[in-house]
């Protein structure tokens, strides 16, 4: 009976929150790198070299790292459905706006403020994915919300693509065009959340009383026994002292590197070949159709074994070596099969990574824990990008900066090493 019971509360669960935050997802992701796909005709329209545009690409996450924790902090104070909301209109707004850079300045302006708008969205999905999924079933659902990054590539590029293609209309031109219709969505779905989100299960009325009971006390039991371990973080300060913590946020820095990586460079490397900007993005689909595959049944095997260190560490070493790949390959088809092995690196190793400090924060440490994560680790998504952009001027190709942003996936495969010493597993799923 109790395993019926659980079992309806998770299907319940998975239906009821997980479709919508994905779609929160895959709008956020989308606006974050579509500015890739712009980049075929803006970069000469604004006369940006590849420098300033890896730099703009990545000074989104600068004010990403600054107000990433009171944003997270705030949304633990006010709940997610005010908070999450508010991100998404402004962010739509914000990036709606970048359909009217006219330089390097204004286009580093428009995307630093992306990035603060933005602020506070991911992790805030995490913590609120920790306050309604019980342990055995988290690294699943962060695995379902985190697909809609390779699902908004894979859907998303043939739709920039095909934007990219339009005549110019009104004085607009097609990069223009394509900034102003993908922010609409942001904008739409933030009023949304104010009615499809849900707080906590406390306030879940579309829940049973038994099956409301049961989450609650399950969810409490969990926090009770995380708070009587040693080395448990409930407070702010202690969470952001912990070098778990860190040493998390270093781990997350070398994936974010090779995720945006991917977001921003991909299409130029791809489009390098001849392809249109159509042909472009159906080609940068592909790899994203597979991660999302690889992703779901990775973290399904994670959750299932109740390991977590070497479904973090593979992973890496795997996007890792297919960066090095695309670094050499000198083949469209050798770049796409390269990027594949990027793209299943890079979504596998997220989701056991997020189940992870859910083991050792909670409360108001749970908030900072996971934003500093998240802020620290995106800076990854600033380095990476700018690598690519910087040694590209200076070499006159691609490879070097692949190369660096693969040794920074390797420190991230040995640091998750060093810390999986530490004993970071969660009960195995009942079979």
């Amino acid at each position: 009976m109790a395993n019926e019971l659980q079992a309806r509360v998770v299907r319940k669960l998975t239906w009821r929150i997980l479709p919508f935050v994905m779609l929160l997802y895959f709008v956020s992701f989308l606006d974050r790198v579509n500015v890739g796909f712009a980049a075929l005709t803006m970069n000469k329209d604004l006369g940006l070299s590849p420098t300033m545009f890896g730099l703009g690409g990545g000074i989104f996450f600068l004010g990403y790292f600054l107000f990433e924790v009171p944003s997270n902090l705030i949304l633990n104070k006010v709940g997610a459905r005010i908070w999450i909301a508010r991100v998404m209109v402004t962010w739509g707004l914000v990036s709606a706006a970048s359909a009217f850079v006219v330089g390097p300045n204004s286009f580093y302006t428009l995307r630093f403020l992306l990035g603060v708008a933005e602020a506070g969205f991911f992790p805030g999905i995490i913590l609120y994915l920790s306050q309604w999924f019980p342990a055995r079933q988290r690294a699943v659902a962060a695995a379902a919300f985190m697909a809609a990054a390779p699902l908004s590539t894979a859907i998303g590029s043939p739709i920039s693509g095909a934007i990219m293609q339009m005549p110019a209309l009104f004085g607009l031109k097609d990069w223009q065009w394509l900034f102003l219709i993908e922010a609409i969505p942001a904008v739409v779905l933030g009023f949304v959340v104010l009615k499809a989100l849900t707080d906590s299960p406390e306030k879940a009325t579309w829940l049973a009383a038994d099956e409301k009971a049961w989450l609650v006390a399950t969810l409490r039991e969990e926090r009770a026994g995380r708070e009587s371990q040693a080395g448990h973080a409930a407070g702010a300060l202690a969470a952001l002292r912990d070098p778990r913590v860190w040493i998390m946020s270093m781990i997350y820095f070398g994936t974010s590197a090779g995720l945006y990586t991917l977001g921003l460079w991909a299409p130029l490397i791809i489009r390098q070949f001849g392809f249109s900007a159509l042909g472009t993005g159906a080609l940068n689909a592909i790899p994203s159709v597979l991660a999302v595959i690889g992703m779901v049944m990775w973290a399904r095997h994670s959750d299932r074994t109740g390991e977590r260190t070497w479904h973090v560490v593979l992973p890496c070493v795997a996007a890792g070596i297919g960066l090095a790949w695309a670094g050499f390959a000198d083949t469209v088809l050798a770049v796409v099969l390269a990027l594949i092995l990027v793209n299943v690196g890079i979504s596998a190793a997220k989701a056991p990574l997020w189940a992870m400090p859910s083991t050792f924060l909670s409360g108001a440490g749970a908030a900072a824990g996971i934003a500093m994560i998240n802020s620290i680790g995106n800076l990854g998504g600033f380095v990476g990008p700018f690598a690519i952009g910087w040694l590209k001027s200076v070499t006159g190709g691609y490879a070097a900066g692949l190369y660096v942003v693969a040794a920074s996936l390797a420190v991230s495969a040995m640091l998750a090493l060093a810390i999986g010493r530490r004993g970071y597993r969660a009960a195995p799923a009942p079979q």
